[in-house]
């Protein structure tokens, strides 16, 4: 029988920086991976303003500014007949030390984090290890057994599990959290083309003939996300993909005459969803990120929103779970403090769903031409002062959460 403090399941962003929080505030942390790397294709690259300032907090900003990256300052579209690029979120206008949000490989993200929390003699990263479920004794959770990628299996008992695995977890089928779900009108298409020198640099989107796409800038590839409409993926696999190439040169003309996707293989789907848990916790168990409250791609706030998640229970865990005094009350108050963000966000994202996805995928809303526009953004292309809302929004949030002092360095 092995025991750790806090078991944090999930070595996500939000379970890495929790656990590195918590180990440095003194704490015995022991988080299980079930993979063998973070090497995940496709996965949320974006680095958040609030997270670069807490980098800055825990002295690891230097070791960041190392990682590949680059630096998304604009988000823009083409608006009008000849396609000009209007931007309607400027975060270099912000008067921030980050006004920018950093695309970085999520895997070199979370890699720092490990060799960070390495150098904590409090914190144990177990790769290869996956939760299968938890021990329930006397009504609250005491830990989780583990099956090992070598069929290995255990049992870790715990003052406090922390679920950070995502929308997937197996304690979301717990019926005393009552998951409630909301329908999206949409799924995602995730693949790469290639960037030239001369490109539009930044984000860049379109919203134009049913047709819904991001565009990042990742320095020589642009990484895409297409939206579709629910469940409407396998029947596109049957059309040829030269036919999908075709339709993006339709939208971006300057991508003509380059080689872009070359099979379907390439091209991966995310099934969005929209839901959260009404109760986060149970005596033993705290769920955050993800596996409290799976979040919708728009806005790109998903990561920012668990690594806040993470930050909040640091700092209200972290001297209890020292102390040997933690108590309900402790682990219900990080509910408490991230709810109303989490709750006003999913808002946010249902509005746009049922106000712009939905309507632009049944080709209601035409961006061709300014006179369509909505009324924000009409406002925006005349006041660019109006730029710095949508941009500081997306770059820090509703709140700001800080660690623990004792995190700090």
């Amino acid at each position: 029988m092995e025991r750790t403090t806090c078991c944090i399941v999930g070595g996500g962003p939000a379970g890495m920086v929790l656990g590195l929080l918590l180990a440095r505030s003194g704490v015995e942390v022991t988080v299980l991976e079930k993979h063998n790397d973070f090497l995940r294709d496709f996965r949320g690259d974006t680095v958040h303003p609030t997270t670069l300032r807490l980098l800055d907090d825990l002295g690891l900003a230097e070791q960041f500014a190392e990682l590949p990256q680059r630096h998304l300052n604009r988000l823009q579209l083409p608006i009008g007949p000849a396609g000009e690029l209007f931007t309607f979120s400027d975060f270099a206008s912000l008067n921030v030390k980050y006004n920018y949000i950093a695309m970085v490989p999520q895997w070199d993200f979370l890699d720092m984090l490990a060799d960070a929390g390495k150098q904590e003699p409090t914190f144990t990263l177990r790769m290869n290890t996956e939760a299968t479920e938890l021990i329930r004794e006397g009504g609250r959770v005491n830990g989780v057994r583990y099956r090992t990628a070598d069929g290995q299996t255990g049992e870790l008992r715990a003052t406090i599990t922390v679920a950070c695995d995502g929308r997937k977890s197996f304690v979301r089928t717990m019926p005393e959290l009552g998951l409630r779900d909301f329908p999206t009108p949409m799924d995602v298409r995730w693949f790469r083309v290639p960037r030239q020198a001369g490109d539009p640099a930044g984000g860049i989107g379109l919203i134009r003939e049913h047709a819904f796409t991001v565009m990042l800038d990742r320095g020589d590839y642009f990484q895409v996300a297409s939206i579709i409409g629910k469940g409407t993926d396998p029947q596109g696999r049957n059309r040829p993909i030269e036919e999908f190439n075709a339709a993006l040169v339709r939208y971006f003309p300057w991508m003509a005459g380059r080689e872009l996707v070359r099979s379907w293989d390439d091209v991966k789907v995310l099934h969005v969803v929209l839901d959260r848990l009404r109760k986060w916790h149970v005596p033993g168990l705290l769920c955050i990120g993800d596996a409290a409250h799976a979040m919708s791609p728009v806005g790109g706030v998903g990561i920012n929103l668990a690594v806040q998640d993470a930050v909040a229970a640091a700092r209200h865990l972290a001297e209890p779970l020292r102390d040997g005094r933690l108590r309900r009350e402790h682990v219900a108050a990080v509910q408490r403090r991230r709810w109303p963000t989490t709750v006003l966000i999913q808002r946010f994202q249902r509005l746009i769903h049922d106000n712009v996805v939905g309507p632009a995928l049944r080709g209601e809303i035409d961006f061709g031409s300014t006179a369509h526009l909505p009324l924000p953004l009409r406002a925006m292309s005349n006041i660019p002062q109006l730029r710095k809302i949508p941009a500081y929004l997306l770059a820090y949030g509703a709140v700001l959460e800080r660690p623990p002092k004792t995190a700090l360095r």
